[in-house]
Order: C-alpha cells, then sequence, then structure tokens
C-alpha cells in the first residue's frame, strides 16, 4: 500500500512539498498544492486526484476523506500522514485544514482549448492579483464559461493564493496562458467575438450585440487595457459608475459583463 508517515522537518519530501509554495519550484516540477477537503473533493468529482496526499494526525475522520484516501490509493498515488506543524510547515498556514494534496498542472496552451465546448470565456490580460485570477475563474464557473485565458504576465494560476481563491474551480476551468501575439491569430483562426470594458468608442454593456462563443477581456487592475489590444476588440462596452470611483475591480467587471453575456445570449 503506497502510504507512510513522516516525523521529521527535515524530511526530503517535505522538502519538496514545502518548494511548491515557491513558483520556480512549482514550474520545474509540474506539479501544484491545493489543500482543504472541500476543494479536494471538488477536484475528485471533476476527475482530478493528488498525486500524493498528505493528512494530519489525529484529524476527525470523514466520509468523504476516507473516500478520497481510498481512490488515491487505487490510482496509485501515495497517502502520507504527519503532524499539524510539519503540515504548517509544507502550506506555509498557522492554522491549516487537515489534508492537502499536490497535482500535475495542467496543459496551458491554447492548443489545449475547445472553443466550441462553451457560449462563454473569460480573457485577463496583466492580472496580478492572484484573489482576482481566484475569482475569475469562480466567476467562469458560475456562468458555465469554458475556461480563463491568460494573457502576458499575470499571476500564476497555480499559486496557493490563486487556487484557494478559485474555491475549486481551478479543476472545473481550462486554463490557458499566452502573449497577446499568440493569442490573437488563434482567436481569429476560428469563430469568437472579442469583447472588452473599455471607455474607447464603447456602447453601454447592457443590450450590446454580443455573440458566440465570446470572449471577455478585462485588463490590468491599475493600468487596464493597453490601446492597441481594446482597438483589436470586435465590441467595447462600458458599464456605468454611479458614485465617485472611476472603474470596477478587474474580476468583478469580468463578473458583471459575463452575467449580461449569459442573458443576452440566452445560456
Amino acid at each position: 500500500m503506497n502510504r507512510r508517515q513522516i516525523t521529521g522537518f527535515s524530511n526530503p519530501t517535505v522538502k519538496a512539498l514545502r518548494a511548491l509554495r515557491d513558483k520556480k519550484h512549482r514550474k520545474a516540477a509540474g506539479k501544484f498544492l491545493a489543500e482543504g477537503l472541500r476543494l479536494l473533493t471538488d477536484a475528485r468529482e471533476c476527475g482530478h486526484l493528488p498525486e500524493v496526499l498528505v493528512m494530519a494526525e489525529g484529524r476527525d475522520p470523514h466520509l468523504l476523506l476516507s473516500a478520497l484516501e481510498a481512490d488515491v490509493i487505487a490510482a496509485g498515488g501515495e497517502v502520507i500522514e504527519t503532524s499539524a506543524d510539519i503540515l504548517s510547515k509544507i502550506t506555509g498556514k498557522d492554522n491549516p485544514q487537515a489534508v492537502c494534496g499536490v497535482f500535475a498542472e495542467f496543459d496551458t496552451s491554447l492548443a489545449a482549448l475547445d472553443r466550441s465546448k462553451a457560449r462563454i470565456w473569460l480573457v485577463a490580460q496583466a492580472l496580478r492579483d492572484p484573489g482576482n485570477l481566484g475569482t475569475m475563474l469562480r466567476t467562469g464557473d458560475a456562468v458555465g464559461a469554458g475556461g480563463l485565458i491568460l494573457i502576458d504576465d499575470c499571476a500564476d494560476p497555480f499559486s496557493a493564493e490563486a487556487v484557494r481563491a478559485s474555491m475549486g474551480a481551478i479543476f472545473t476551468q481550462q486554463v490557458a496562458q499566452a502573449r497577446w501575439e499568440e493569442f490573437l491569430p488563434w482567436l481569429r483562426g476560428g469563430s469568437g467575438q472579442l469583447v472588452a470594458a473599455s471607455l474607447r468608442n464603447a456602447v453601454p454593456y447592457r443590450g450590446a450585440p454580443y455573440a458566440a462563443p465570446c470572449f471577455i477581456m478585462v485588463g490590468n487592475e491599475s493600468r487596464g487595457l493597453p490601446e492597441e489590444y481594446e482597438l483589436a476588440c470586435d465590441l467595447r462596452v462600458t458599464m456605468p459608475m454611479k458614485g465617485r470611483a472611476d472603474s470596477l475591480n478587474a474580476a468583478v467587471a469580468g463578473a458583471v459583463l459575463a452575467y449580461e453575456v449569459l442573458e443576452r445570449l440566452g445560456c
């Protein structure tokens, strides 16, 4: 049985798992951490099992955890039991949940996307906040989007912060990463309407002529979208600002637009 116990902080496995909190080591290993029974259960229900399941000793028994453990072992994965202190060192949290898992990173190439599988897709350019990235994944899940396409230098979708903020949507939404000069030819190589929240020759977002598959693009939290990117869009829409703020949070803007598109397309 692929089960073992770890009792020492200096154990090489602990060091390797802890290193996955760092982007450089995640990329080198091609793996990422996800923490919490609910999130791991969501992953399991979506067909994703951790390669390694780490559980705290003395945890309360739970039917979902038992089912997860059994599936991991059946799939040839490894189950590790350790102390809460060592689990805290692995996750970097003072009060870690009783379980975490190590998953293989997904294929994030544009070639892996099937644009025909959904009528809505989300696109984020230079999104730097992992919380916003996770929120956009949750939004995509909520509106039935096909996934999230990250353009240029965005936060790492496999960071612990982004995975946690996604509330499991990292396992339901496809994620792609590309430069703008890769994305635009890919988009124009098939059907797809590119829509951006903008002030440049924009029409009101309510009732705008959206078409499927609709790719909803938001820009960097502080700078918005570059002019070149906005001009390449098929449709630019604006949302009214009734108060003193001159813009919405990037992830919130994406959510507002996604629900309007959802309504207009009759999804």
